[in-house]
């Protein structure tokens, strides 16, 4: 039992935890939604857009969260533009952005003397040194989460599985979609200091993915991929801990690793149910 509780009688290794639990909350929300609207190149276009906003930060020695959010805001506004032009696809837009908003990052991130640390730290994240006042933020940001959550979520389930009903029932698709967005973006920057923009995917995809196939409803998708990140938070900074790799990147390896558990599982299940199903019996001709 030792092996289990050490680590997390420290300090740093303790907020660490209580970081990436409520980061896998605030990733749950957002996530959800992402898997059931095949949002995974938006995500990952939009993780790697915060870096003109984190460099300009680190230079002029601001918050790196508010360079973040501007980068977010302006990703999101960039979507949503291109998504209203007819000539353009929506993946074309978005690539571009990606491509645009990463080169004007690395451009700004070179004019700096700590070029590779500051990039790393992009990359890559610090679970291990989350703050007191990172857990304060990273509170809020799931308050308002959960708020944009509850009050968006009829609009964003006709979103997601129908986009002319829900202009039919008048809920306003356009607006929704730019409000999912910016939702997505929330969580992006919430946690991108935890583990990192290449790793953010790991929390914000896999512990929604996984959840889907033992969920039967939205809301229980996003109650269990909240409980699956926060296992893959647990494991990851045990494991991190006793084999002296890093924290971000194993939380992400561990939750990747959950989701190929789940559908393992998922398909066993399945079979076994198909193989004792009866079977109809043939009709006979008289």
């Amino acid at each position: 039992m030792e092996w289990l509780t050490v680590p997390f009688e420290v300090t740093f290794v303790q907020r660490a935890l209580w970081g990436g639990m409520l980061v896998s909350a605030i990733c749950a929300l957002a996530g959800t939604w992402v898997v059931l609207r095949g949002m995974a190149f938006l995500g990952d276009a939009m993780s790697h857009g915060l870096l003109p906003g984190v460099a300009v930060a680190a230079l002029l020695g601001g918050n790196l969260m508010a360079g973040a959010v501007v980068s977010a805001a302006v990703m999101t506004a960039g979507v949503t533009a291109l998504g209203r032009t007819p000539r353009l696809s929506q993946d074309t837009g978005i690539g571009l952005l990606f491509v645009g908003m990463l080169s004007l990052g690395v451009i700004i991130v070179s004019r700096s003397q700590s070029f590779a640390v500051d990039l790393t730290g992009f990359l890559f994240g610090d679970v291990l040194a989350v703050r007191q006042q990172d857990l304060l933020v990273l509170a809020a940001a799931l308050l308002a989460a959960l708020a944009v959550s509850v009050l968006g979520h009829r609009a964003f389930l006709a979103l997601a599985f129908d986009a002319r009903k829900a202009h039919t029932l008048g809920l306003r698709p356009r607006l929704a979609h730019a409000v999912l967005l910016g939702l997505l973006g929330l969580a992006i920057v919430a946690s991108f200091h935890i583990v990192g923009t290449l790793l953010v995917l790991g929390l914000l995809i896999a512990p929604p993915a996984a959840a889907l196939p033992w969920a039967r409803s939205v809301r229980g998708v996003m109650a269990l991929a909240a409980l699956l990140g926060s296992a893959a938070t647990f494991g990851g900074l045990l494991l991190s801990w006793h084999l002296s790799t890093a924290a971000g990147a194993t939380i992400a390896a561990v939750a990747v690793s959950l989701f190929f558990l789940s559908h393992v599982l998922s398909g066993l299940r399945d079979r076994r149910t198909s193989r004792d199903r009866p079977t109809a019996p043939l009709l006979q001709a008289n």
